[in-house]
């Protein structure tokens, strides 16, 4: 068994309240965890607006679907209009 773990560092430049950073947020969790089959959490910096720190997780067979599929799920936040990706870090266990 082949675990991946990506941090991903985000920031919300038109969020002007928790609320609507939340919203966002949920939104791509969601969407994230339907096309990919991978767990997400919000795991620091929940209390700020405009900033979010993200714990991805994937489980697979070999090594090469694990990044396969973490870089997929990069490339689809990169892809969203509503964030920017301040940083990202995967990890394969």
């Amino acid at each position: 068994m082949i675990v991946g773990l990506c941090t991903v560092e985000l920031h919300f430049p038109d969020s002007q309240s928790l609320k609507s950073k939340r919203k966002i947020l949920v939104s791509l969790k969601t969407r994230l965890q339907n096309r990919f089959n991978i767990s997400v959490a919000e795991i620091d910096e929940n209390h700020l607006w405009q900033k979010s720190i993200l714990g991805i997780a994937s489980v697979a067979n070999e090594t090469t679907r694990v990044n396969q599929t973490l870089d997929h799920v990069l490339n689809e936040i990169r892809a969203n209009p509503s964030l920017e990706l301040l940083r990202s870090q995967i990890e394969v266990l």
